[in-house]
């Protein structure tokens, strides 16, 4: 019977001392580095900077955090579902960086409730929340931690029972879901079908918007709407149900990206040809729809900007929070963001606001790829 190998002892986190021990100077001096403060000649400098990587010094985060009164986090709740919020959580890294905030990431999933998740974002000590999603894909989320500034960013809304205010940033779907329609309308398309569900977040803004648009361009009689999840399975069983008709629209627009990728492949499967036989349009202008092989025309939301927003959004409230706490010789908050506020500047400071949530209007824009064309010739297209 062979021994037991003992098992290999745990290799020990370098520490500043460490790189002292290495450089050949005082712990002091290196911390001085390693914080980019005043007191330490250049050639000093790139020696214990060497010598950190060389070490692979990472300094002690939550020892820094716990002797601030302030942890500088901001929490994300987040399920990612769609690619856009995976586009929007990347964008929120820069975007908290240049106002010296870290993220926390936390998701929602089949086996993750919104309860555990907020629960560890909380156990943080976060100093404010940005949440992307709520459970189940719902349009409205309740249960959101008392006396945290909030943004929600996208089409969700606060349960009415919330007491404190908040903001929302939101993409304007209704004139995305326009341009999408004109587009159609001008390569001369007629019947334009909409394809995906009635509710959810920005759901009912972007069937308002298809229908509104349609009723623009005097195509009222031409909508139509096939009921589909958000998803590629709910895409799949739309594009079926128009393939099995021989009166089918010559375009779709769809109520995102992964519904028109199911959509796409469908129609691929069953013989037609995008764009000439049929021309398909998407929503978030995700990394998928870019690819060459999928080239999807689609609604590009502007992440950036509503990344921008929201991190502006949710610091104001905590400086607001901080100036009221120091009391009349601390400030005056600038307050939260303007009511419904459309995108073309900074936000806008305001003293209070008029019931319901501030918030700000985000144009999209859309890019056109190869999935759109004109429509074949024929009396009714």
């Amino acid at each position: 019977m062979s021994a037991a190998v003992p098992p290999r002892p745990r290799q020990r986190r370098p520490t500043m001392q460490d790189i002292a021990d290495r450089v050949g100077v005082s712990r002091q001096l290196v911390s001085i580095v390693l914080r980019d403060a005043d007191g330490a000649s250049d050639s000093t400098r790139r020696r214990v900077l060497d010598a950190a990587r060389e070490l692979g010094y990472h300094p002690d985060e939550s020892a820094r955090l716990l002797r601030r009164s302030r942890s500088g986090q901001l929490g994300v709740l987040f399920t990612m579902r769609q690619p856009f919020e995976v586009d929007l959580v990347d964008a929120l890294y820069e975007q908290a960086g240049r106002l010296g905030y870290r993220l926390v990431l936390s998701t929602m999933g089949r086996t993750r409730s919104q309860e555990v998740a907020l629960g560890e974002l909380m156990r943080q000590r976060i100093e404010g929340l940005i949440v992307l999603a709520a459970e189940a894909g719902a349009g409205t989320i309740a249960g959101l931690p008392a006396g945290i500034p909030t943004v929600l960013l996208g089409g969700l809304e606060a349960s009415p029972a919330r007491g404190e205010p908040y903001d929302r940033i939101r993409v304007d779907n209704a004139a995305g879901i326009a341009q999408a329609v004109g587009h159609l309308v001008g390569l001369g398309h007629r019947r334009i079908a909409y394809i995906g569900p009635d509710e959810g977040p920005n759901a009912a803004e972007r069937l308002a918007g298809y229908q509104d648009a349609m009723d623009r361009h005097g195509r009222t009689g031409d909508a139509e709407v096939v009921p589909s999840p958000l998803t590629e399975e709910g895409g799949y069983a739309a594009a079926q149900r128009l393939l099995a008709r021989t009166d089918r629209p010559t375009a779709v627009v769809c109520v995102n990206d992964r519904c028109a990728f199911g959509v796409l492949e469908t129609f691929v499967r069953g013989g037609l040809r995008v764009p000439e036989d049929v021309s398909v349009i998407g929503f978030d202008d995700s990394t998928v729809a870019r690819l060459p092989f999928v080239d999807l025309t689609s609604v590009h939301p502007d992440p950036e900007r509503m990344a921008a927003l929201a991190v502006e959004a949710v610091h104001r409230r905590i400086e607001a929070a901080e100036d009221a706490a120091a009391g009349p010789s601390g400030g005056a908050a600038e307050g939260p963001m303007p009511d419904e506020s459309r995108d073309g500047g900074s936000v806008r400071a305001v003293a209070g606001h008029a019931p319901g949530p501030p918030g700000h209007l985000v144009p999209a824009h859309l890019v056109v790829r190869g999935s759109t064309g004109p429509p074949r010739r024929g009396p009714e297209q």
